[in-house]
């Protein structure tokens, strides 16, 4: 098949699916067709196109599930206008649970709790589970066997990422605003209730933490008392985030 051909019938594809597609499911296209392109050839047409939207406003996206087409992101805000729907917001103690599980999986709630030196909400794990943006990898071989929880497919697609070692490093994320440019930091005020899910050490000291792997149960705990003592009682920090994929299309 002619190169220019299986690049116009590759993007129709991707334009119109629903979802990422991996190489393999791109070849199971052409199986009733008698000039097939093989792998080498899908990977070459697709780097071709790749290239191709270099300075469009689309591109041609690798993610952990496969690739996909879809608007840059510095496009998104006008795109997303199309939507009346609210981006997703997200307490604080939800992004630092997650960022705990994406950096130090497989980990078990009480290892969580450890670090952050606060209990964490079943909502919390609730929330991230029903997103499938971690998953159960199994369970730990101590009394109890608590439940060890890790990321998953859906968390890379959703973050642009196609694999864990595109993550930043601990050393870039000293500030929650750094972790993605989506993420627009706002005060706002919670119900009554609701003070156990957002207190929190902040990344800063679980990205320290983490680092060094120096400080006792009892160090992070007087840390966040501290720092909770000195916090509004009623006051706690959420996050709007939009997926980097929101504009991609369907």
């Amino acid at each position: 098949m002619e190169l220019q051909k299986l690049k116009d019938i590759l993007e129709a594809v991707l334009l119109t699916a629903d979802r990422p597609l991996t190489v393999p499911h791109m070849e199971a296209l052409f199986s009733l067709d008698e000039d097939q392109p093989t792998r080498d050839e899908i990977r070459k047409a697709l780097h071709e196109l790749e290239d191709a939207y270099g300075e469009r406003c689309m591109e041609l996206k690798q993610v952990a599930s496969g690739y996909r087409m879809q608007v840059k992101q510095d496009y998104s805000t006008w795109v997303g206008r199309l939507w009346e729907e609210k981006p997703a917001r997200y307490s604080r103690a939800l992004l630092e649970t997650l960022s705990l599980i994406a950096y130090r999986q497989p980990i078990t709630r009480g290892e969580i709790e450890e670090v952050r030196g606060v209990s964490v909400s079943s909502n919390i794990i609730k929330t991230l589970l029903e997103r499938e943006w971690i998953k159960v990898l199994g369970h730990k071989d101590v009394p109890g066997k608590p439940t060890l929880y890790g990321t998953s497919k859906e968390f890379l697609d959703y973050f642009n990422l196609k694999s864990l070692d595109q993550l930043p490093t601990l050393a870039e994320i000293k500030d929650l605003d750094q972790v993605h440019p989506e993420l627009a930091l706002e005060e706002m005020q919670e119900d009554e209730g609701t003070a156990d899910d957002t207190e929190s050490a902040g990344v800063e000291d679980i990205a320290d933490e983490v680092t060094e792997g120096e400080a006792t149960t009892d160090e992070v705990t007087e840390e966040t008392q501290q720092e909770v003592a000195m916090a509004e009682a009623d006051s706690a920090d959420e996050v709007e985030m939009e997926s980097p994929a929101a504009a991609k299309l369907h």
